[in-house]
């Protein structure tokens, strides 16, 4: 077998879709990728409006993930830290809490603010602790329960879980009520405890531009819509095909494969708002959090804060809000601003752009997850990839890219 004459088909452009490339290409392969849009990224992208860098929601690299460790070259993006910890608005009082371990004028602040605890900081420091000596796999294998549920077992106060823990966490599950496994918490948790979260200095948008710019054998077909996969070929938009030895579904799968019973999956979304301000509410490169649960505002973020490209001398505010709404655009962008002047103090706010994102994390079984399980595929040769099949996040999605290339490769060197 030549491995130039063998015709590996990958059908999206995200990191799983190039974490897979990545690996053909070392052991010799030429795919080519079938990307739908006019570049690379997935739910990974950046736009720039009005001089403004604008992720496609507000989104954080945590640099302790392992597989980002090896897939990206940290410097060359030059990441930029946020502090860890966060501001929070009552609307009554703005108190600042963090992990002094790591940031030490952060100690003063969170034993002054009410919202933690002696009991609490101790136990943040033991489940830190506790994280830090058990590997991801491991992590993956703990008893499962609701985050809600998980924390309420180990203790935390009912304070720093309705002031911090719930408005934070539902930021990173995009869900209100702390309803997502507690194996994806302490993972989180962990990667929190042991790096930072991290921002390239041009967008998210970096992360898989570096990607593909690493290929070297590959050849990415933008704009190409695939309509489904037959046996042995990929069929196009327009009728045009494209025969393959293997194929990989790194995309959501559904339609794709005739008389295929595929699951459906399954989403959490949110909204993102961008405007323009004066001025910022924090200095610092630290989130902001509305510990109000009647409130829309789930979170805010100064991009400008950590350098973001930006224009003269306003402020960039990004705006996250997880919770179901029926709001119109216009309408939900006067809520929102109502809400910044109550519960933040900002005023004079210049609407830039909204991203209502329907797919923004996938929802997730963990029950019965094996990381270095069998890869899901369809018939002998077509692949699947994507965190939708391990856990939602870069991490899992260049892991599982990975682990399909390897899967690929298996059964490629099985054939005759």
């Amino acid at each position: 077998m030549v491995k130039q004459d063998v015709k590996i088909g990958i059908i999206g452009a995200g990191l799983s879709g190039l974490s897979a490339a990545l690996n053909l290409e070392k052991a010799g392969y030429s795919p080519v990728i079938f990307e739908t849009t006019s570049e690379v990224g997935g739910r990974v992208k950046t736009d720039i409006v009005e001089g403004y860098q604008l992720d496609h929601g507000f989104q954080v690299l945590l640099d302790a993930y392992p597989k980002a460790v090896e897939y990206f070259d940290y410097k060359d993006l030059k990441l930029q830290r946020l502090l860890p910890g966060a501001r929070i608005f009552t609307g009554k009082r703005t108190v600042t809490v963090g992990d002094p371990t790591r940031h030490f004028p952060f100690f003063l602040p969170t034993l002054e603010s009410g919202v933690a605890s002696l009991r609490d900081m101790y136990l943040l420091w033991t489940l830190h602790r506790e994280l830090q000596g058990m590997s991801v796999e491991e992590v993956f294998q703990m008893s499962e329960m609701t985050t809600a549920e998980f924390l309420s077992q180990k203790g935390f106060s009912e304070k720093i879980r309705r002031s911090f823990f719930s408005p934070f966490f539902s930021g990173i599950f995009l869900e209100p009520d702390l309803k997502t496994s507690s194996r994806m918490f302490c993972f989180v948790f962990k990667m929190f405890g042991k790096g930072y979260a991290v921002i390239p200095r041009n967008g998210m948008a970096a992360l898989p531009a570096q990607l593909a710019n690493k290929l070297n054998n590959s050849e990415i077909r933008y704009n190409s819509l695939v309509k489904r996969v037959e046996k042995g070929k990929i069929v196009l938009e327009g009728g045009a095909d494209f025969a393959f030895d293997a194929a990989l579904i790194a995309a959501d799968a559904g339609g794709l494969i005739p008389d295929e019973d595929e699951d459906e999956i399954q989403w959490h979304g949110c909204d993102t708002l961008y405007f323009e301000a004066e001025k910022r509410s924090i200095s610092e490169p630290l989130i902001g959090l509305v510990a109000d649960p009647e409130a829309l505002v789930n979170n805010i973020f100064f991009p400008t804060s950590v350098k973001s490209a930006s224009r003269g001398s306003k402020e960039l505010l990004s705006v996250t809000v997880v919770r179901d709404h029926e709001l119109s655009e216009s309408e939900l962008v006067e809520r929102v601003k109502g809400e910044l002047k109550e519960f933040c103090g900002l005023e004079d706010l210049r609407f830039l752009k909204r991203y209502h994102i329907r797919k923004a994390l996938p929802k997730v079984d963990l029950s019965g997850i094996n990381l270095s399980g069998t890869v899901k595929k369809i018939g002998k040769n077509v692949f699947m990839a994507g965190d939708h099949l391990y856990y939602g996040s870069s991490n899992a999605a260049l892991h599982s890219g990975e682990q399909a290339a390897q899967a690929i490769l298996k059964y490629l060197g099985t054939r005759t």
